[in-house]
C-alpha cells in the first residue's frame, strides 16, 4: 500500500473495516476493456463507504465504483480506487402495504427480484438481463420494452448518496430534488448511491409468445398496432434475411407452462453458433449465410408462431446474452423507426434503385466488404404516459434521460459479438455509419454501452439538461474525486477545466492475449498480460492473425487509440494540485 495511503488510514477509527485488495485486475464482462487499479475496495456497510470516500479525499485520490461490469464501455475502468458494492447488497425494509423495498445499492437485480418474489412482489419493468447491480442500472438509465413504462428509474421515489466530503444526502422529488434528478442518471460522477427505494408492484405472471416474419409485414404493422398489442413488446431484425422476430406478453392468471428449448441454450447450438462466428472474422462474406443458418435453427426457417411460454415476469422479460460482445444502442423517437430500419437495411445489403426495399439511405460510407452480426434489437418506451396520467404524481425526469421527453422512444441495439475475445473487423466503419444515421434522425446514445459520439454533439442533444447535471455534480464533487476520462470526453468537455482529482488520459494497450479477453487495458503502466506461451493454440492464431492484419498485435497497434490513465503516484507524476501528468 502506497506509504501516503498508509498514514492517513491509520489516522482512521480502526472500528470501521478498510476492505481493500492490492494487485487486482478489472475487467468489464465482455473483457472489452481492463484495469489495474490502485486499491480494489469492497465495503460491506455505509460507514465504511464513508470512510473510503473521506480518505480518498485526504489522500488525493479519484473514486470509481463499479458492480457487474455489464458495460461494456472504459467508464468503471481506473487506475486509482475501485470500489466494488456486491458485499453492500442487504435489503433493509419492505412495506408489501405500498409495495416500497429499501435495499443497499449493491444488491443485483436479481437478487432484489429473487427478494421481491417471496414477498409476493416485482419490479414493474426489467432490461433484457438481471445481472447489473441496482445502482449500476439507474446510473447509466437502463430500460426494458414497453409503452407503459420509462427507464427503470422512474420506479425510484428516493435514494441516498454519499458525495465527495464523505456525507450521505437523501433525495427525492421534494428534498435535494436537483441532487435527486441528476443522481438517478448520475454516471457514477456525483458520488457514491448507497441506498435505493424502489417502487414495486404486486408480483405478476406473462405469457409470451414470438412470431416470425418479414421484416415489411412487421413495418406495415408499426403504426398500427405492433408496439400496442401488449404490454411488452419487442422485435429482433435480421437485417441479411430480411425477416423479423416479434416477441409480445402479456398480464396473465394462467398457470406455468415451460418454453420450449432454445437451439442457443444447448451446448451444441451455443458453440456451434460461436465457432460459425469466429469464422466469420476470417471469412466476413458467410455472416449473411451464418444470420440464415442460425435464425432457422434458434427461431424456425417458416413464418409463423414459433414459441410461447407462461412464466413469472422475472424470468419472462429475459434473454441470454450468449456472448462477449460490444453494443451500440441509441434512442431516437419512436415515428422515425421504419425510415431508421429501411435506411441501415439499404445500405448494409448495398441495394441498388431497382432492387427490392431500396430506399435512399444517405450514408456518407461505403458498406462495401462490409459484412456485420444480428440481429439489431428493437425496443420501446414512453416515460411521456407516466408523466401524462392523471391519477398519478408524475415521476422526475432523470436530466440526462436519453428518452424522448415528450412521445414514445424507440431503441436501436447494434450487437457485434467478439466469438473467443476477438474483435470484429467490421466495428469501426459499423458503427460510424450507425452513430450518423441515429444523430441525422435525433438520436441519443444508450450511456452504457460503446458509443464514439463525444461532448459537442452531447451538448447539443441534452442543451440545459446537461447544463444543469454539470452544475448539481460541481456542487457534489468540486474536486472531480468521481470524474474519469469517459466523463470528460462525454458529458464534462474538452475544453473545461481539469479538476484536482481528476484522471487524464495517458495511454492504452491493446492485449492479444486470448487469456486476458483481447481487451484494452487502461492501466498500460503496469507489466502487460502475458501472451499465450509460445507453441501454444492461442498464440498461433495471434501470430497468423497479426500476419494478415485480421487482428492481434499488428491490427491493434495501427488501432490503439489514447486511454484511460491513472491518478496514482505509482504510475504517472502527479503536480501540487493533485492533477495527472500526461
Amino acid at each position: 500500500m502506497d506509504p501516503v495511503v498508509a498514514t492517513e488510514l491509520a489516522k482512521c477509527d480502526d472500528a470501521i473495516p478498510f476492505r481493500a485488495k492490492t494487485h487486482y485486475t478489472h475487467s468489464t464482462w465482455a473483457k472489452t476493456f481492463l484495469s489495474r487499479p490502485e486499491l480494489f475496495l469492497l465495503p460491506e456497510s455505509l460507514p465504511e463507504i464513508e470512510k473510503i470516500v473521506k480518505l480518498a479525499g485526504r489522500c488525493r485520490r479519484r473514486i470509481t465504483t463499479t458492480g457487474s461490469g455489464h458495460s461494456p464501455s472504459s467508464l468503471t475502468c481506473t487506475s486509482s480506487w475501485l470500489v466494488n458494492l456486491d458485499r453492500y447488497n442487504r435489503v433493509l425494509d419492505v412495506d408489501t402495504d405500498t409495495g416500497l423495498i429499501v435495499v443497499q445499492s449493491g444488491i443485483r437485480l436479481y437478487q432484489l427480484s429473487e427478494e421481491l418474489d417471496r414477498h409476493g412482489l416485482a419490479m414493474p419493468n426489467l432490461g433484457s438481463i438481471n445481472e447489473q447491480s441496482v445502482a449500476g442500472a439507474i446510473s447509466t438509465g437502463t430500460h426494458g420494452s414497453s409503452l407503459w413504462h420509462g427507464i427503470l428509474s422512474e420506479s425510484i421515489p428516493s435514494l441516498r448518496i454519499t458525495v465527495a466530503d464523505g456525507t450521505t444526502k437523501s433525495c427525492s422529488s421534494e428534498e435535494n430534488p436537483e441532487l435527486f434528478r441528476a443522481a438517478l442518471l448520475s454516471l457514477g460522477a456525483l458520488g457514491i448511491i448507497s441506498e435505493i427505494t424502489f417502487q414495486a408492484v404486486p408480483a405478476f405472471t406473462l405469457r409470451w409468445k414470438q412470431v416470425i416474419d418479414a421484416d415489411a409485414k412487421m413495418l406495415s404493422r408499426w403504426d398500427d398496432d405492433l408496439w400496442t398489442h401488449a404490454e411488452f413488446v419487442r422485435v429482433w431484425w435480421f437485417p441479411y434475411t430480411r425477416r423479423a422476430v416479434t416477441w409480445s406478453a402479456q398480464k396473465t392468471t394462467e398457470p406455468p407452462s415451460d418454453p420450449p428449448a432454445a437451439y442457443y441454450e444447448g451446448a451444441l447450438g451455443y458453440y456451434v453458433y460461436h465457432n460459425l462466428l469466429y469464422l466469420g472474422q476470417w471469412f466476413p462474406r458467410i455472416l449473411p449465410w451464418v444470420e440464415w443458418f442460425t435464425f432457422g435453427l434458434q427461431y424456425g426457417f417458416a413464418n409463423g408462431a414459433t414459441a410461447a411460454a407462461v412464466q413469472p415476469s422475472r424470468e419472462a422479460l429475459l434473454m441470454n446474452c450468449l456472448y462477449s460482445q460490444f453494443v451500440n444502442e441509441w434512442a431516437v423517437p419512436l415515428h422515425r423507426g421504419p425510415e431508421a430500419l429501411r435506411r441501415l437495411g439499404s445500405w448494409l445489403n448495398r441495394l441498388g434503385p431497382s432492387d427490392p426495399g431500396y430506399v435512399a439511405h444517405g450514408i456518407p460510407f461505403s458498406a462495401e466488404g462490409l459484412y456485420v452480426h444480428a440481429p439489431v434489437e428493437v425496443r420501446v418506451s414512453d416515460a411521456s404516459a407516466l408523466r401524462s396520467t392523471p391519477t398519478l404524481a408524475p415521476p422526475p425526469r432523470a436530466y440526462l434521460d436519453p428518452t424522448v421527453e415528450d412521445g414514445p422512444t424507440l431503441y436501436l441495439n447494434a450487437t457485434l459479438y467478439r466469438p473467443y475475445h476477438t474483435d470484429p473487423a467490421c466495428r469501426a466503419r459499423y458503427y460510424e455509419a450507425f452513430e450518423w444515421l441515429m444523430r441525422e434522425l435525433g438520436g441519443r446514445p444508450h450511456w452504457a454501452k460503446n458509443f464514439e459520439t463525444d461532448g459537442p454533439a452531447i451538448e447539443r442533444m441534452y442543451g440545459p439538461d446537461l447544463e444543469a447535471w454539470r452544475s448539481v455534480r460541481a456542487q457534489a464533487d468540486p474536486d472531480g474525486m468521481f470524474v474519469g476520462p469517459w466523463h470528460r470526453r462525454h458529458v464534462l468537455g474538452q475544453d473545461g477545466p481539469i479538476l484536482p482529482l481528476e484522471e487524464v488520459e495517458v495511454k492504452r494497450a491493446r492485449l492479444s492475449s486470448l487469456f486476458s479477453g483481447g481487451g484494452v487495458l487502461v492501466n498500460s503502466d503496469y507489466d502487460p498480460i502475458p501472451d499465450p506461451p509460445l507453441g501454444s493454440i492461442g498464440s498461433f492464431f495471434a501470430r497468423l492473425r497479426g500476419k494478415l492484419g485480421w487482428g492481434g498485435h499488428a491490427a491493434a497497434a495501427a488501432a490503439a487509440a489514447p486511454a484511460a490513465t491513472t491518478t496514482t503516484t505509482a504510475t504517472s507524476d502527479r503536480d501540487e494540485k493533485g492533477h495527472v501528468g500526461a
